[in-house]
């Protein structure tokens, strides 16, 4: 099992396969354009997960955030042909750890599929939902 490695340096970022990944293969951001997925980069707090031998990125997600009282997670991707070797684990781990100085009161994300990854992080659901509104849902 190769060694990996997780990264908050957003130069690092393989934007190509992360566009790929998530315009091709996520069910939330299928048809994302590169010129959208570009810009989401830039304006987000980013991580991946590497393979320490080969330099491959296997894992992407990144955080939207003032970096004072709210950050919504995003985008959180794992490679298929990684999956099922902790790299979720290490990328919520560090996620977690990066954003924890900031000292943001609510980290929020959406899931589908990934309920039981993010509770071992402390997640939970929303306990107030009918406080919560939502423009553009679809």
């Amino acid at each position: 099992m190769p060694a990996y490695e997780f990264s908050a340096d957003p130069r690092r970022v393989d934007r190509v396969t992360v566009h790929r990944w998530l315009s091709e293969l996520s069910y939330w951001a299928r048809g994302r354009s590169r010129e959208q997925q570009d810009a989401a980069i830039e304006g987000s707090r980013n991580y991946g997960v590497y393979d320490r031998d080969t330099g491959e990125q296997v894992g992407y997600a990144r955080i939207v955030t003032d970096g004072a009282t709210f950050a919504w997670l995003c985008d959180v991707f794992v490679s298929p042909d990684a999956r099922g070797q902790g790299i979720g684990k290490a990328l919520m781990a560090g996620i977690v750890a990066d954003v924890e100085p900031l000292g943001v009161r609510r980290v929020m994300l959406a899931t589908a599929d990934a309920h039981g990854l993010y509770a071992q992080f402390g997640f939970e659901g929303l306990r107030a939902a009918e406080k919560y509104m939502v423009l553009g849902a679809h």
